[in-house]
């Protein structure tokens, strides 16, 4: 099948939608009942299989030959068609089969019933779309011998276009030079070098990293590298291996590399022998460059041979794929892009290579912007710096780095082409998947689940029989997507993005399908747009929202914000669009403030497959023909705040796997929600009032085989504890779990309360859970005797009742608990540890407003990885007993936290690994006190002590604290610091009292790194008034000074950022100006300084006109 072969055409993968719908026997049986002509059918089938068979060919020489590219996109147009056309078919099917079940009669008598009425109109409009479809296709094909496009698939061997070929490699160094990959060579020569063993031998390590990286040249480089010779190899060989991996040949061509003789052997029995014969008793090293096989059988048998070579031989692989690396069972060795100034260097290298071109400082600037947009790609740098060795011109410069998606002349760029390959070779399902990503902007980060659901709403998953749930196909897909590198793993665990290049890549594989507002040149969307998207920021200046009724085969229409604090806006009437994209697969109208109802229009859209209302804040209500969209898969209503219930007969929408309505006012599940057999994902679930109707809820609950979170509100509504095991929350797997009991509610009897907890156990998968307003006074076994042994996160609220916590020590997997409102713990003792080395994986602890607590029995055993640790509004607990918690990263006491006669000296020798202290609204707390060097406090944080008077330190602070880089106090009016130097290292302070400040010049070395200076709620008239502020200082913050009436930046030379917020008196800026080298500034909440820094005619204009970056509000 040509959409499950490698390398496979994208339109592949949209024939074979058609292909599954129409070997469906529901298809045909529909032609019959509807006396339709079956021989449509076939024909159809016919013409999509002649085209398929094209497929390949000609999306290869579209890149060559401008009328097949024509070609295939009328292709695409026609296959469109039949796809809409057999998908209103289906939608007809389920009406059916939802009509026959809402009915007494019998299933079978309705569907006969249904399918012998006469539907004449709706008969003669299938029959004449699906001519007019394979009249088009019919067309079509016939163009095949003037296009010269051959049937078949695609064999690679030169007959399609030459510049997707990638040129075999060899051993050689094409560069003498190889930039920012000294760590990477040095690491793999260490491993080359090593005399440890890899358990598999022969020992391999397989870097791993997208196309363009720069892998084979750092493996040339390795394999050139004079340390190697110490390790005397008896062998050294190259092989170029590709997508080519055939047993037989591959071995062939090892064996070749070894002995540089030709071998001509066809039998694979005879070449292993002979390498076999070569490799025993000797010690080799072989590259094999650009593997792509994820077959282990296949690799095993090319490995056989290798296994005869002595201990200490080593295979060192090139891949983009990492399960390449898993199937060869080797170690992995990640290549990461380029830092910013290898970055400059490889471009400046390619070019100035000519020595002809030198780089003033204009084309310095543009080219230092141009380095930034190639994001550490060593071959878009080299192709870029290429491009311009020879071409000097500012304006040239300048048009290529104003270039949205790089459109280079193809041949001046191998950038395109070289990511290209990396597409060429995906599967066609994959294509298809990766090509819509199109829609995101660059540096979007997405949510695998999220995408997964959008594939969705494209019918993008192909169910294989063996797998039930298209969300595992999805999550396959995703992750194939990410081992190949396509996607990558964001700074925000659980977030994705992916590279700018490859971003570019996406959108010029779809340019024809894909619309991205602003991003695509023109006011209007082109009609053959199936899939458009905009960011909330770019509505306002797009005025062509209109083009959006002309492109008829709208499928997809996506609103994305980069920042979820905007809502957006736009002027055009929903009904009428509604009444032009009928074929609309996935429609969003998130964060759409404007939309106030949702027009009962929206039943007419039959193909709509997910609706995302989320944060549409002025919904109060659904129209009821919502629940005509027999399609739906996925509705979302997160943060409808007015939303008040769902529509009553949404148990219609048989087909949905995803429904979401958290933060809304909806507080009952809609009648008949059992029915919604295929539910995955269910946001929230109320437990009804009515103990009846709740019964049967509950068991319409357990009957959801459901994924990914689940709230279950009302839990005090289930008055049998026996009916909390229907809900069958142990058989769901779940990745999050809350579980809210009203706050006010009363309980009569404790026992039951745990027993209805008891029997809401989750699956042992379950990774975070939350318990809010438990009314019992113990917890049952299953939240601490490691049932939960993936739990990472558990949050305990308001359980009030509670008298002690139980043995959480024993979760071996925890590594955030957070612990809230409990009042009727008075101490925490050895029961909440549970054994001696307790909290194994514990990262973050937080206790708040614990206002009964005591005591706690700290155990020195426990909390081995504790990093962060959180005591807020806890005033009766004694703080001797922190002492024996050891804290490695950041510790926070705040609210008048700890026994208020005992907190007057907080002792830091107690947490000697501590990175950061914050004390905040401790009001007894006078001092400070650390007697020897602390070497690794970084950041120190006193707020609101109003007692807090002084540091009790030996030593000066720049010999106890050496690693210390910020320091903020603040609101400690009685403070002073301490005798010497502070810290050298320091580049952040944040201060408030005049006293502090006043000494600054004497208190910081002349050698001090402070750069940032943050002062406020000073009650003064003038700043700084005779006091000199360091000058070392880049930044400097003024806010909350109400009083402050002038101020002066006398000495400070260095200053680049300025930001005075909210001194509502500041009448001017200084009489002297500001200083020439301030590049940033900001005035916010000052309204006199506002009216003076009007542009042109305000007073200090002059005095600011010269900045580059000027923020000036109220």
């Amino acid at each position: 099948m040509a959409a499950e072969l490698v390398g496979g055409a994208l339109l592949s993968a949209f024939l074979q939608v058609a292909f599954d719908k129409l070997a469906s026997p529901q298809l045909l049986d529909f032609f019959r009942r509807r006396k339709l002509d079956e021989k449509l059918l076939g024909n159809l089938n016919i013409m999509l299989h002649s085209i398929n068979a094209l497929a390949d060919d000609a999306e290869l020489k579209q890149f060559t030959n401008p009328h097949v590219k024509v070609w295939l996109l009328a292709v695409k147009e026609a296959v469109f068609d039949a796809e809409d056309l057999l998908g209103e078919i289906d939608y007809e099917l389920t009406r059916c089969q939802v009509q026959a079940q809402s009915e007494p009669q019998t299933f079978t008598y309705k569907v006969s019933n249904f399918f012998n009425s006469t539907f004449t109109s709706f008969n003669k409009k299938i029959e004449l779309e699906m001519k007019e479809v394979l009249e088009k296709l019919e067309y079509l094909a016939k163009q095949k011998g003037a296009l010269g496009l051959k049937e078949g698939i695609y064999s690679g061997d030169g007959s399609g276009s030459k510049v997707l070929q990638k040129l075999p490699s060899s051993s050689l160094m094409v560069e003498s030079v190889i930039y920012g990959r000294d760590v990477d060579k040095d690491i793999i020569i260490n491993w080359l070098t090593s005399e440890t063993d890899n358990p598999n031998h022969p020992s391999i390590l397989s870097i791993v990293g997208m196309g363009g990286l720069g892998k084979t040249t750092l493996a040339q480089h390795v394999y050139n590298d004079p340390m190697i010779e110490d390790v005397k190899f008896d062998i050294k060989a190259w092989v170029y291996v590709s997508d080519h991996f055939h047993v037989l040949t591959l071995t062939r061509t090892i064996l070749e590399a070894i002995t540089n003789q030709k071998d001509d052997s066809g039998n694979l029995e005879m070449v292993h022998k002979k390498l076999k014969e070569k490799l025993s008793g000797r010690k080799f090293f072989i590259v094999l460059d650009d593997v792509w096989n994820e077959r282990r059988e296949e690799w095993e048998a090319v490995r056989t041979p290798l296994s005869y070579g002595v201990r200490g031989s080593r295979i060192l692989v090139t891949t983009r794929v990492k399960k390449v690396a898993s199937i060869m069972r080797s170690k992995v060795h990640r290549l990461k892009q380029l830092g910013k100034d290898e970055c400059w260097n490889v471009f400046e290298n390619h070019a100035l290579k000519d020595g002809d071109l030198e780089l003033n400082d204009e084309l310095k600037e543009i080219g230092r912007r141009i380095v930034e947009r190639c994001k550490g790609l060593p071959l878009a740098l080299k192709t870029i710096g290429c491009l311009l060795s020879t071409k000097s011109s500012i304006s040239y410069w300048k048009s290529i780095l104003e270039s949205e998606i790089w459109e280079l002349p193809k041949e001046d760029s191998e950038i395109i082409p070289a990511l290209f390959l990396s597409y060429h070779y995906l599967p066609s399902h994959l294509k298809r998947c990766f090509a819509y990503c199109a829609l995101f902007p660059k540096d979007y980060e997405f949510v695998k689940e999220e995408l997964i659901l959008m594939w969705m709403a494209q019918n993008f998953l192909q169910i294989p029989k063996q797998i039930r749930h298209p969300e595992e196909v999805g999550e396959q897909y995703f992750n194939d997507l990410l081992s190949r590198t396509f996607f990558q793993q964001s700074s925000v665990v659980g977030r994705f993005i992916m590279h700018d290049l490859l971003n570019d890549l996406a959108k010029y594989v779809s340019a024809d399908f894909c619309f991205r507002l602003k991003f695509d040149k023109g006011k209007c969307m082109p009609k053959t747009t199936c899939h458009f998207s905009f960011e909330f920021d770019d509505v306002k200046s797009f005025e062509g929202f209109g083009s959006l009724t002309d492109a008829k085969r709208l499928h997809s229409f996506l609103p994305i914000s980069q920042y979820l604090t905007h809502d957006w806006n736009f002027k055009i009437s929903i009904h009428d669009l509604f009444s032009k994209i009928k074929f609309i697969r996935m429609l969003s109208f998130r964060y759409c403030s404007f939309l106030r109802e949702v027009p009962d229009s929206i039943g007419d859209l039959k193909h709509l497959r997910s609706l995302d209302l989320s944060s549409c804040t002025a919904i109060k209500k659904l129209p009821d023909s919502i629940c005509l969209l027999l399609n739906l898969l996925i509705l979302k209503l997160n943060h409808c705040f007015k939303l008040e219930e769902l529509p009553i007969n949404l148990h219609k929408l048989t087909k949905m796997r995803c429904l979401e309505f958290e933060g809304t006012r909806v507080s009952k599940m809609p009648m008949h929600f059992g029915e919604l057999k295929n539910l995955q994902v269910l946001s929230t679930f109320f437990v009804d009032r009515n103990s009846e109707l709740s019964i049967k809820q509950l068991g319409g609950l357990g009957g959801l085989n459901l994924r990914g979170r689940l709230s279950i509100y009302d839990v005090q509504n289930i008055l049998n504890t026996l009916d909390a095991l229907e809900a069958n929350v142990k058989g769901k797997h779940l990745v999050k779990l809350e579980l809210n009991w009203k706050s006010d509610h009363i309980p009569y009897d404790p026992r039951k309360e745990k027993k209805v907890l008891e029997n809401l156990q989750p699956h042992k998968h379950l990774e975070h859970l939350f318990i809010w307003n438990y009314s019992g006074i113990e917890f049952p076994s299953w939240v601490f005797n490691n049932s939960l042994s993936n739990l990472v996160c558990l949050r305990l609220q308001d359980c009030k009742y509670c008298l002690c916590l139980p043995p959480l020590g024993l979760l071996s997997s925890l590594k955030t608990l957070v612990i809230v409102g409990l009042d009727g713990i008075v101490s925490i003792g050895a029961e909440f540890y549970g054994s001696n080395s307790s909290f194994a994986s514990l990262e973050r602890l937080l206790f708040y407003n614990m206002k009964e607590w005591e005591e706690w029995e700290c155990k020195t055993t426990s909390f081995p990885c504790l990093q962060e640790l959180d005591v807020v509004e806890c005033p009766k607990l004694k703080r001797t007993h922190l002492k024996k918690v050891v804290v490695s990263e950041e510790l926070r006491i705040r609210g008048n936290s700890m026994d208020s006669e005992t907190l007057t000296i907080f002792r830091l020798d107690f947490f000697p690994k501590l990175c950061s202290l914050t004390l905040k609204s401790c009001k007894n707390i006078r001092r400070i006190s650390q007697e020897y060097a602390h070497n690794h406090l970084m950041n120190l944080n006193v707020y609101d002590c109003p007692q807090f008077k002084s540091f009790l330190f030996p030593k000066p602070m720049q010999i106890l604290f050496p690693s210390l880089i910020t320091l903020r106090i603040t609101k400690c009016p009685q403070v002073e610091f301490p005798d010497g130097s502070l810290p050298l290292n320091i580049k952040e302070m944040s201060l408030s009292c005049l006293k502090l400040i006043a000494s600054l010049r004497e208190t910081l070395d002349p050698n001090t790194c402070l750069e940032t200076l943050s002062i406020g709620n000073l009650d003064v008239e003038c700043f700084p008034d005779e006091v000199l502020l360091p000058p070392s200082i880049t930044s400097l913050r003024i806010s909350y000074c109400p009083n402050l009436k002038k101020m002066h930046l006398k000495g400070i030379c260095h200053l680049s950022s300025l930001t005075l917020h909210y001194c509502p008196n500041l009448q001017c800026l200084p009489a002297e100006g500001l200083p020439k080298s301030i590049s940033f500034l900001s005035i916010w909440g000052c309204p006199l300084l506002k009216e003076r820094c009007q542009n042109p005619d305000g007073e200090d204009w002059r005095k600011i006109a010269h900045i580059q970056t000027l923020i000036v509000g109220s």
